[in-house]
């Protein structure tokens, strides 16, 4: 289904599920590369800009948070961008499908555009995709700090499923920008000159969005890496203390037991002819573990 918005000289082409017919369209009517058409046809491509005498071909990801798993997962944007027009193909980010209707309908309604060249339209595309990455990024921020919260509460289990969530969405995030990085560089060093003049500040701009995802993204990266290390050890100190407190308890129910043993055997033994046998030993054995109690605790072990 192929959607078209045209302001002034500039036209935005919008095809959301291509078809063969779609992709012959493109290559008859706007000659692109064969390779081009194909890397449309097929997903999960590498981020990259071609660069063409008379068009560009972006291949881009942003993250698109699945509100039912927690996952993060890529979303691919796949433009064409001429100096008379904007074309984006393919099941795209939801902002584009958005900001597209919002564009279709200022135009039913007769309203004036803000943007009058495929490099401004190509801008407020980007502008609003990393806008909304950074919504994203912000939100798996706020996981890190309830992550942090938990971390000394009594659900482990919980904990470490949040861990291991955030953990996987970040590294998705790591290998969704960092190929990415090179491809908006070439913005900023005037490898991608664009068809509008004073463009520059616009590219750095874009660029600053994407170095602070970046950052943010490594700094996440190495705080669940911390979080993880201090979940870990407290889980080894709790679990070295319950060992402690057992090996404590055996300590002092061995000899016990060794004595219930002892008495316990058909052959002779001292003061079993006495009355008062059963609460002798019951003496020995309260006195014995009392003094190991006693002696552990000057010890500070318990």
């Amino acid at each position: 289904m192929r959607e078209t918005i045209k302001i002034g000289r500039l036209r935005w082409l919008h095809i959301k599920s291509p078809t063969e017919d779609d992709f012959e369209y493109l290559s008859n009517t706007f000659h692109f590369h064969q390779l081009d058409i194909e890397d449309c046809r097929q997903i999960s491509q590498r981020p990259k800009v071609d660069i063409y005498d008379d068009y560009y071909f972006l291949i881009l990801h942003f993250p698109v948070f699945d509100l039912q798993k927690h996952f993060i997962k890529p979303s691919e944007v796949k433009i064409f961008w001429a100096e008379d027009y904007i074309i984006t193909v393919g099941q795209t980010h939801w902002m584009v499908d958005k900001l597209f209707e919002e564009s279709l309908q200022q135009e039913s309604e007769g309203r004036d555009f803000e943007v009058g060249t495929s490099d401004a339209l190509l801008y407020t595309i980007l502008e609003k995709l990393m806008t909304e990455s950074v919504a994203v990024l912000r939100r798996v921020g706020l996981e890190l700090e309830l992550i942090g919260k938990e971390l000394f509460g009594n659900k482990p289990t919980r904990v470490i499923e949040r861990l291991s969530v955030t953990r996987k969405n970040i590294i998705a995030l790591n290998t969704m920008y960092k190929p990415q990085l090179r491809v908006f560089n070439k913005f900023e060093s005037g490898n991608v000159e664009g068809f509008a003049d004073n463009m520059e500040d616009y590219w750095g701009n874009i660029l600053d969005y994407y170095n602070k995802m970046w950052d943010m993204t490594e700094d996440y990266g190495e705080l669940i890496d911390g979080l993880s290390t201090t979940f870990d050890s407290m889980q080894t100190n709790k679990t070295n203390e319950i060992m402690k407190i057992l090996t404590l308890i055996s300590s002092i129910i061995l000899p016990l037991t060794f004595l219930t043993g002892l008495y316990g055997m058909n052959i002779l033994l001292p003061l079993q002819n006495e009355n008062y046998a059963f609460y002798i030993v019951i003496a020995i054995m309260l006195t014995i573990g009392g003094g190991m109690i006693a002696y552990f605790r000057r010890k500070r072990w318990m």
